[in-house]
């Protein structure tokens, strides 16, 4: 076997402890990204207007948060309207019996308990109208609970 000489060694150690280096910052970097997206988000919802101005669809995507009750088989409000890209969180409560809200454009599909309310978020990044509905089969009404939810696109 070829010995090698001191300067090869530190050479040799010098790359190894670069690469060590790189790999513990790059691994940090991945680890911080779901904080540093969270605290984006936080900052955005903070940053919300409560009624859209004037050419707001010119703005950067923003949160918007809506609260959705289910009851007497309808859903209040029955159209929810956003803008492309945003951050769309609903807040969904039900005041009579167990219910859902479903989009299957986004894939969504959420129970709620008339004891807990079930708050989740999704961005808007498809323009369009789409249906959202009841898709649980506890009663007959159940299935006649529809509403809209309109993503105007961003100019």
């Amino acid at each position: 076997m070829k010995s090698i000489n001191p300067r090869q060694a530190v050479a040799l150690g010098t790359v190894a402890c670069a690469l060590g280096v790189v790999y513990a910052v790059s691994g940090r970097l991945l680890a911080d990204a779901p904080a540093r997206d969270q605290m984006l988000a936080i900052s955005a919802e903070r940053a919300e207007p409560s009624v859209l101005p004037a050419g707001a669809q010119n703005h950067e995507p923003t949160v918007r948060s809506v609260k959705v009750t289910a009851s007497r088989y309808r859903f209040d409000p029955p159209s929810i309207d956003v803008f492309q890209d945003d951050l769309v969180k609903i807040e969904v409560r039900s005041e009579d019996i167990a219910h859902s809200l479903t989009i299957d454009a986004y894939r969504i599909a959420k129970r709620v308990s008339p004891s807990q309310p079930v708050t989740f978020e999704f961005r808007a990044d498809q323009a369009g109208t789409f249906s959202y509905y009841c898709n649980l089969q506890i009663d007959d009404g159940c299935r006649q609970m529809r509403g809209q939810l309109v993503v105007k696109p961003r100019r």
